[in-house]
């Protein structure tokens, strides 16, 4: 089939549209974009017309074959979550309408409207992260409260028993009591997790995830390898060093006992980046430190991508469920937040942590003259 020349096709001005408008020949080639279909697919029109439009991305959720049908079948199609990935590594969300035409020669071409859902569903994801977890320290204090009282009268019984006891070998069993009484005491106080602002010192983050890679390889098997992405340029953040670091430890150690479970194995990547103008749970920070720790492993299951936060939900046999709901509660304190993007293959958990700036009083001039 003989291709249309794109660049005589005479266009309507769409360049004043918001919404990214992309013309296509029957051999998927651009034949015209607006304005707005430039910075979507970051290409000028000029080097992307007659270029096919499924050779910009080194993945897509949309294939060919679908814009094909269409054409052939004189049918709109639509499509409200389609992923394409740039050569580059970059990874948009879109969605689109792709009304099928036909030009006055009898040629056929299909209308692509486009339009970019990251930052709307990233706005949605976060305040439905941010209801979670308010809603979750609620239940999770009142059923703290339910089993704290009970728990300090069975404690208290436990000790004056033990102080009537005469035989020292019935000690064993008030003892028993008794510790396990603390032991059901300290894991409520770790679902609660710490509700105090931490104490913030200024930081190197790779020395923290470096503190956190030594661990981890101390239980991790051979078989897992850790590789480290660090971009130089970051800043110190001020931040609590301890609970920032357990809360990258216990994401690694779930990446280690994915991937010891898959039975293959693997490579925990651990990458430092820095954003700038970002916006989390509505507010804007000028800088922001992104920490990533991907795998190799099996991926989050469906089921739990939703509730995997929350305190008690885990994902493997004999797991408490505490960990990522500790690590939630420590990104949180620190105005950051926690994202999770899994499939099979590749699982990664994204800590972003704003840099905060510190106003700091600017001493009063006196006037002359004045003491």
């Amino acid at each position: 089939m003989a291709r249309t020349d794109c660049t005589k096709m005479v266009q309507p001005d769409f360049d004043q549209l918001l919404t990214a408008i992309v013309q296509l020949d029957a051999q998927l080639h651009i034949c015209y974009m607006n304005t707005a279909a430039e910075t979507l697919l970051d290409g000028s029109r000029k080097r992307l017309v007659n270029t096919p439009l499924f050779s910009l991305f080194s993945f897509s959720s949309l294939e060919p074959e679908v814009l094909r049908h269409a054409l052939r079948d004189q049918q709109s199609v639509s499509d409200s979550d389609v992923t394409w990935v740039f050569h580059d590594g970059q990874r948009i969300t879109i969605e689109f309408i792709a009304q099928p035409l036909q030009s006055d020669d009898g040629s056929l071409q299909v209308l692509l409207e486009l339009r970019q859902v990251d930052q709307i569903r990233r706005i949605n994801q976060e305040n439905s992260q941010q209801q979670q977890l308010q809603a979750a320290h609620s239940i999770v204090r009142g059923l703290a409260h339910e089993i704290k009282n009970p728990l300090g009268g069975l404690r208290g019984a436990a000790q004056l028993l033990a102080s009537e006891l005469s035989d020292e070998s019935l000690h064993e069993y008030t003892d028993l009591i008794m510790s396990q009484a603390d032991r059901l005491r300290n894991l409520v106080d770790r679902m609660l997790g710490s509700h105090e602002l931490p104490q913030r010192e200024t930081t190197n983050v790779h020395a923290v995830i470096e503190r956190v890679i030594a661990v981890a390889k101390l239980s991790a098997p051979s078989s897992i390898e850790f590789v480290r992405d660090y971009d130089p340029s970051l800043p110190e953040l001020s931040m609590a060093a301890d609970a920032i670091e357990q809360a990258i430890l216990n994401v690694v150690m779930n990446a280690c006992e994915a991937l010891q479970q898959s039975g293959q194995p693997g490579k925990v990547f651990l990458r430092t980046r820095v954003l700038h103008q970002q916006t989390l749970y509505g507010q804007r920070y000028r800088q922001c430190a992104v920490i990533e720790i991907q795998d190799t492993g099996p991926g989050v299951p469906e089921a739990l991508k939703e509730t995997l936060f929350y305190p008690m939900v885990s994902g493997r046999a004999g797991g408490t469920g505490l960990g990522l709901a500790i690590t939630q509660n420590a990104v949180h304190q620190h105005a950051g937040k926690v994202e999770l993007l899994s499939e099979s293959g590749d699982t990664r958990f994204l800590l972003y942590l704003p840099y905060i700036e510190t106003r700091q009083t600017q001493p009063q001039v006196q006037d002359a003259g004045q003491e």
